[in-house]
């Protein structure tokens, strides 16, 4: 099976931390590198977690606040200055469109030597905003103070694979191996023919990965998240900031551990942590009381999916 991994590039909040950078994550997905999220220090981060910058094509920012996207004119500069030539497509609420088009003016005046193209993201639908051959990413609506989408990377489905024994068994071509996946038999030289099933194993199951950024609690988000192997979801706060989580929309531990245990998910990744907490498994503590398969995320930590 292809890899389908989460690399936590960053996962602090907006105060202050020497313990953590600003949010950022990479997705890498069969060998395609997404980056959610990039907050100060990215391109820094992406050279200690030695993944490819040049495989690197699609950045989605989650909202304006600026631990989630101050990072992104350096890691853009970066990339110019290292000779990219592929475009890279940032996937944003459209009002960062007119500030991004306004520093690429007033610092490079366009001249990066590759293109950025930019796709508004409307922060109250979920719908599908990319798309490829073996994947989909969504945006799922969220309750922050300013617009605010999470992502949901969903594989498609894949051809089931061919039994190699059969194949040997009954001398099947190369040539036909792709039919066989396709759902056809294979005819012997005799007139039989062998069924499909005969011939072929299940295909790997989809999976699917839901990054959740800054929200309040909402207690219908599972509906959108049923069954995802793995959930990311903001937990800036524990029990005893209760109120300070409602009043700036963030959430609790336990408030994302709930999200996970109603919406069936595999497992649970919290970060965006308070400053306040200088031990976060107080975090983990109150998670793994809602929803047992919670687990800290820390820079350069990789998780799969």
């Amino acid at each position: 099976m292809e890899p389908f991994r989460v690399h936590i590039l960053g996962c602090g909040s907006a105060l202050p931390t020497t313990r953590h950078f600003s949010s950022m994550q990479v997705v890498d997905c069969r060998g395609k590198l997404f980056m959610i999220d990039c907050g100060e220090g990215a391109q820094l981060q992406l050279r200690r977690s030695s993944l490819s910058f040049e495989r690197l094509g699609h950045v989605f920012i989650s909202h304006l606040h600026g631990d989630h996207c101050f990072g992104l004119i350096g890691m853009i500069s970066t990339f110019g200055l290292l000779g990219r030539n592929a475009s890279l497509h940032i996937h944003a609420p459209g009002e960062l469109e007119p500030m991004l088009k306004a520093q690429l003016n007033m610092f490079f005046n366009y001249d990066i030597g590759y293109a950025v193209e930019f796709h508004p993201v409307d922060t109250t639908r979920q719908q599908v905003i990319y798309e490829d051959r073996s994947l989909t990413v969504e945006s799922i609506p969220l309750d922050h103070r300013m617009p605010c989408a999470g992502f949901l990377f969903r594989e498609k489905p894949t051809l089931p694979h061919i039994r190699r024994d059969m194949i040997d068994l009954y001398g099947i071509p190369t040539s036909q191996i792709m039919n066989i996946k396709g759902g056809q038999g294979f005819t012997l030289p005799d007139g039989t023919t062998v069924p499909h099933e005969q011939l072929v194993t299940a295909p790997d199951k989809p999976r699917s990965y839901a990054y959740c950024s800054d929200t309040k609690y909402m207690p219908r988000l599972h509906e959108r998240l049923k069954g995802v192997d793995t959930l990311y979801h903001e937990s800036t706060y524990a029990d005893d900031k209760l109120q300070s989580a409602e009043n700036y929309y963030h959430s609790t531990a336990r408030q994302a551990a709930t999200v996970a245990r109603d919406a069936q998910v595999g497992k649970l990744l919290l970060g965006h942590y308070s400053a306040r907490y200088a031990d976060e498994h107080i975090l983990l503590n109150e998670a793994q009381q809602v929803f047992q398969n919670s687990f800290l995320t820390n820079e350069m930590d990789v998780f799969d999916v």
